[in-house]
């Protein structure tokens, strides 16, 4: 009986209320990639600016969407689930989408600094050759 070999995705595709989310951990120039847009933005990021963090519960990429020097910022982060493929697959897959916005305050401020929004989002998990 033949081994199945599986591969991870390397291309997120993603969307969700007003939120469309792509995200390749290489590309031609063999840095990760990531564009963001919902009704008001549209943001391209690559190499550093991309943070990707591996937890138990998947793997967490996040890009800053908005930052201020005086209010604060907003980030959007995206929870990739694990998945198996075979090469040149690609499978519908469910996850969250969480914007947080950051409060920042030159004077010290008692209270919650980070608000978030959840944001259920589908699409796509593949495996592609750059």
């Amino acid at each position: 009986m033949a081994k199945i070999q599986f591969v991870e995705p390397n291309m997120y595709v993603l969307s969700g209320k007003n939120i469309h989310v792509s995200y390749s951990t290489s590309g031609f120039d063999g840095k990760p990639h990531f564009t963001y847009q919902d009704l008001h933005q549209t943001h391209s990021f690559s190499g550093d600016q991309i943070r990707r963090v591996e937890t138990e519960i998947g793997t967490i990429v996040s890009v800053t969407t908005r930052l201020t020097i005086d209010s604060g910022g907003t980030t959007f982060s995206v929870l990739l689930p694990r998945v198996n493929l075979q090469a040149s697959q690609s499978l519908p897959i469910h996850t969250e989408g969480i914007t947080t916005v950051h409060r920042f305050s030159i004077l010290p401020v008692i209270g919650q600094l980070d608000f978030y929004t959840i944001t259920p989002l589908s699409g796509t998990a593949a495996q592609v050759f750059f």
